[in-house]
């Protein structure tokens, strides 16, 4: 059991540190989903490491005839579909080996609160976490690495206290743009120097602009003023 006060590693480190392709993917995931540094990626990747483990010995087992290895087969299902990894029903250990760091990280709350459209970017959904604006169900949870089981999914809402709650909350109103926006058409060179002409002062705008294109900006000017007049 060992010393409470000494509690071991949740995970394992890396067998070689310097291999690029690791260092990539890591990157890549850390990046879509908000981790605030690899720790918690090599936390996921060990309960994946630990569930194919169990998979293998108990394949291993049942082929033996071993009963025990039947009912911890069932056990494990159970728990994985619990969790969320699996489906509740028609599963096998062959899936439980197909399991991949993704369906880990999926499972975590800062993840389930940005896909229910809680918060416009993954960042966010952890500030909101960790600054105690999330509940899931009727306790306030401020791990963003909490794994929600099944039953838990629906019942994460926002904390009620929380000013956050409040949908005319100007961080609720913000919505994250989809898409493109509209092409913002060209404007003519005279529409350009009228826009100049607004800006700079009369005085500075002597110095700069010369004087016959201040004389062609006013002709400009004219013509509009006779051209709403005919309108009307």
């Amino acid at each position: 059991m060992g010393d409470p006060k000494f509690p071991r590693k949740s995970y394992d480190t890396p067998s070689h540190p310097w291999k690029g392709d690791r260092i990539k993917e890591e990157a890549e995931l850390v990046k879509k989903f908000g981790l605030r540094n690899k720790r918690e990626l090599w936390k996921a990747k060990s309960i994946v490491r630990n569930l194919r483990r169990q998979s293998r010995n108990l394949q291993a087992r049942t082929r033996s005839g071993e009963e025990q290895a039947n009912l911890e087969t069932k056990n494990l299902l159970a728990s994985c579909g619990r969790t969320g990894l699996l489906p509740m029903d028609g599963t096998t250990l062959d899936d439980v080996l197909g399991l991949t760091t993704e369906s880990v990280l999926n499972r975590r709350l800062q993840t389930l609160v940005f896909a229910k459209g809680l918060s416009n970017t993954v960042g966010q959904a952890r500030q909101y976490i960790v600054h105690g604006h999330v509940r899931v169900g009727d306790r306030m949870v401020s791990i963003p690495g909490y794994l929600v089981t099944r039953g838990e999914e629906d019942n994460v809402i926002f904390n009620p206290h929380s000013p956050i709650s409040d949908e005319l909350h100007p961080m609720r109103l913000v919505k994250k743009k989809v898409g493109g926006e509209r092409p913002v058409e060209a404007k003519k060179p005279e529409e350009e120097k009228k826009d100049l002409m607004a800006k700079i002062p009369k005085k500075l705008a002597a110095e700069v602009i010369p004087e016959e294109e201040v004389a062609d900006i006013a002709q400009i000017d004219i013509a509009d003023e006779n051209s709403k007049e005919e309108g009307q």
